[in-house]
């Protein structure tokens, strides 16, 4: 049989209900224990108690939940997602991580392990994790416009994800925005490098008179490194001109007689051999023959010195076959070498190419046809087209009409390509209604047509230009800079020169 216990002296609310501890005691534990004789002996408690039990308790949980649970830090943001949401996809990063037993693979997936929090740490951008993270848990990898399409694509190459798991109509933006981002780039290196001056001071380094072939080189190619370099370049431009008036001068009727023509042959001579030294100090300060070779600008140098020798070639000739030749066959081969020297002397017109070498708006020219290749090679097409297209329909219209001018396609090819251009001289004109209304599409297309890359070509080239303005402006301050100094320097010294001698200025 139980023993009965002998009830507690006092109940009293601060004990906690369930406690039997000061309950059912024996009469010799009775003796002894000393009931609430100091209250530090009783346990107090309230009913926020329970809920301080339950957090003690529920604290125990997340350590058995968090093995489910990958814990992810990118860039000191912690990120939980579940083993077997990522598992889904395995050849992803975080796939690879969640299904991989050794542990020594696992490291190698992340940049640090923290052992304690049992955290996979990444260092790469949080910001845009967000989005491999909503890919994960939803399966759409979302894309937004305010995103670097570069950062983005090194992103998630990172964490092996496809660009494929993206919605059709965000992939088809983004990869508009792609391919824009990677033709600006690819024009801007290009530009830097048509632009960038190379160092001198690399390319000579250990070479055959490596310094006094480099101060040939900054006065050739860099007007920017000195007052003498843009003396140079400025005379090189003023002989240009030179060469390109005399050369219209001579073929008026005034400056043919002798007088004239020894002058415009003396002035020629100059600008050749000018021309001449130019194109031998390049060559002999520049680094690599082959790159010089290969060098549009040089190849234009050459050109508009090798008619004055090629002339003087033939004149020397013609000359040796006046003492060994019949005078009829001199007379065949005077006339023979008259033409050969017309076009030879006609290539001088080139010479005006060599403006684009210290000229900014001539290097935007070239630069900008170079790149909008294909627009204009295009347009050409279409012209072509509308040439073809419209002399063969003014031909069938005006065969038959009496004293016409379109007796055959290829005579209406002239009067479709003015048309086209919109210029229209008038020598040819249809006299039939239906001929009329050929020419007023053909002049329609023409506008249409003449219209369209104006635009395009406008705009490039005004964005090229101002790029070379930008890096001739970031070259030319240094120099700019020494010359204010040294104009301050000497205004200064003739000052306090004048202040010196005047002796008024000693009271």
């Amino acid at each position: 049989m139980r023993q009965l216990g002998t009830r507690r002296t006092s109940l009293s609310a601060s004990l906690k209900l369930g406690d039997r501890r000061g309950c059912g005691r024996t009469p010799q534990e009775e003796e002894v224990h000393i009931p609430f004789a100091q209250e530090s002996l009783v346990k107090q408690w309230s009913s926020m108690q329970n809920m301080v039990d339950r957090k003690q308790e529920e604290s125990k949980a997340p350590l058995q939940r968090n093995k489910l649970l990958l814990n992810i830090n990118v860039g000191g943001k912690l990120f939980q997602i579940a083993y077997s949401v990522v598992a889904r996809y395995p050849i992803t990063r975080l796939g690879k991580l969640a299904l991989y037993t050794d542990p020594t693979k696992k490291l190698q997936l992340c940049d640090d392990y923290s052992v304690q929090k049992n955290e996979y740490f990444f260092d790469r951008d949080p910001s845009i994790f967000h989005y491999i993270f909503h890919f994960y848990r939803s399966g759409v990898l979302w894309i937004m416009d305010e995103m670097c399409p570069s950062n983005f694509v090194e992103e998630i190459e990172y964490w092996g994800i496809h660009l494929k798991y993206s919605q059709r109509c965000c992939r088809i933006l983004f990869e508009e925005k792609q391919d824009e981002l990677s033709e600006y780039l690819k024009i801007q290196k290009e530009l830097e490098a048509e632009l960038e001056p190379l160092d001198s001071a690399k390319q000579f380094e250990g070479k055959f008179l490596g310094r006094f072939r480099q101060v040939i080189w900054n006065l050739i190619e860099n007007p920017y490194s000195s007052v003498a370099a843009k003396i140079i370049a400025v005379m090189s431009s003023i002989f240009v001109l030179i060469s390109i008036v005399g050369m219209t001068l001579s073929t008026v009727e005034e400056m043919k007689h002798k007088t004239g023509k020894l002058w415009m042959e003396q002035l020629e001579m100059i600008c050749a051999i000018f021309f001449t030294s130019e194109y031998l100090m390049r060559l002999i300060s520049s680094s690599s023959f082959k790159n010089f070779l290969r060098a549009a600008f040089n190849a234009v140098d050459l050109v508009a010195i090798l008619p004055f020798y090629i002339q003087i070639l033939f004149e020397s000739l013609d000359e040796g076959d006046a003492l060994y030749h019949e005078e009829l066959h001199q007379m065949e081969n005077v006339g023979k070498l008259g033409k050969v020297l017309k076009l030879i002397k006609l290539m001088r017109i080139f010479r005006i190419l060599k403006l684009a070498r210290h000229s900014t708006g001539l290097r935007a020219f070239g630069f900008t046809m170079r790149q909008c290749y294909q627009q204009v090679c295009c347009l050409f097409l279409f012209i072509a087209m509308g040439v073809f297209t419209f002399s063969a329909l003014m031909h069938s219209v005006e065969h038959d009409v009496p004293g016409t001018n379109f007796t055959s396609i290829p005579y209406a090819w002239w009067w479709a390509a003015v048309s086209l251009s919109t210029v229209g001289y008038g020598d040819t004109v249809p006299d039939t209604v239906l001929g009329r209304m050929v020419a007023f599409g053909c002049i329609s297309f023409g506008i249409i047509l003449n219209g369209m890359p104006i635009s395009i070509l406008y705009n490039k080239f005004s964005d090229y230009y101002a790029k070379l303005k930008a890096h001739e402006a970031e070259i030319s301050p240094t120099l700019k800079l020494s010359r204010r100094l040294r104009l301050k320097e000497r205004v200064l010294r003739k000052l306090s020169e004048c202040c010196r001698d005047d002796p008024r200025c000693h009271h």
